[in-house]
């Protein structure tokens, strides 16, 4: 099948990192960058022989066959609205949308017009949490803690932790443990802004797992690490070394035998694009499916909540 004519709305940070790794992908031909500063979409168009766009209309009508949305949260649900119902298949970066609402009109617009919608959680196709979703395949999960802290970021301007940060984690939880999360507690955190800043997140799913997420923009250094306790093992992955231990074979004096995990250096977001060309060519749904992007919205949203 012929490369996808494709097409990258909003060109922060998000949408340039799609735009260089697409580029390089047979899957995709890029053809169109949109961003309303003529600058900005000048500048990323150049780097990939695209043409720049300023206004949506005319970026939805330019002929591409997928879009990648990275627009700030507020503009996701009118950018992939009307790509949807021109025909163009949808990957919208997380979370999918800032409202429950805003995230149904996006759902029901690929459902009506018969498009492709997957949320980017590209935490999924983290090598890491893929070894770790293997080793744990067969085993019953008791615990999973996951802790991803580190500074401030310049560019965050309309969000807390819970929905940049965490949101990450309610889907790898919901990933790992193929459950929704029953009960949710958590504690937040203001220090320096009038968002939050820091978060405790404690979770008991519908199969009885219990989860902790441990976030926040305070800590001087990026750490991001996943633990996941089951019935025979303990597996600790970095996240960002992609580094991935097993503990298992408990003795009576309490010692373990331990292994590392192959876990492949493949990039993330080059799986996650791969994920969202193969579900436009088969058919066949998303990884990250729109509903999946709602229910972690939904999950933060109560978080924020309680």
């Amino acid at each position: 099948m012929n490369a996808l004519k494709l097409g990258v709305a909003g060109a922060g940070v998000m949408g340039r990192n799609h735009a260089r790794v697409a580029n390089d992908m047979r899957e995709f031909d890029l053809m169109a960058v949109f961003d309303p500063d003529g600058v900005t979409a000048d500048g990323v168009a150049a780097a990939y022989e695209a043409s720049a766009y300023t206004d949506l209309d005319a970026f939805v009508a330019s002929g591409i066959d997928a879009a990648v949305v990275a627009t700030p949260n507020r503009f996701h649900a009118d950018t992939a609205v009307a790509l949807l119902e021109r025909g163009v298949h949808v990957l919208v970066e997380k979370p999918i949308a800032p409202t429950v609402a805003e995230s149904q009109r996006i759902i029901d617009a690929a459902r009506a017009n018969n498009r492709v919608l997957m949320v980017g959680h590209v935490e999924r196709f983290n090598p890491a949490v893929e070894t770790v979703k293997r080793a744990i395949a067969d085993d019953e999960i008791i615990s999973i803690q996951i802790t991803r802290v580190g500074p401030f970021p310049p560019r965050m301007g309309e969000v807390g932790v819970v929905i940049d940060l965490a949101v990450h984690d309610i889907d790898i939880i919901r990933h790992l443990t193929g459950s929704e999360m029953a009960e949710v507690q958590s504690l937040l955190g203001h220090t320096h802004a009038s968002r939050e800043d820091s978060a405790l997140l404690q979770f008991r799913m519908d199969n009885g797992t219990i989860a902790h997420i441990t976030t926040n923009w305070v800590t001087p250094y990026k750490t991001r690490t996943l633990q996941v306790a089951t019935k025979s093992r303990f597996v600790v992955a970095d996240l960002i070394t992609r580094q991935v231990t097993e503990y298992f074979g408990q003795q009576p004096d309490g010692s373990y035998s331990t292994r590392m995990l192959n876990s492949w250096p493949n990039e993330p977001l080059k799986k996650e694009l791969e994920a969202f060309a193969t579900a436009i060519k088969t058919g066949d749904a998303p990884a990250v499916t729109g509903e999946d992007g709602l229910r972690n919205l939904e999950v933060a949203l109560r978080c924020l909540a309680e």
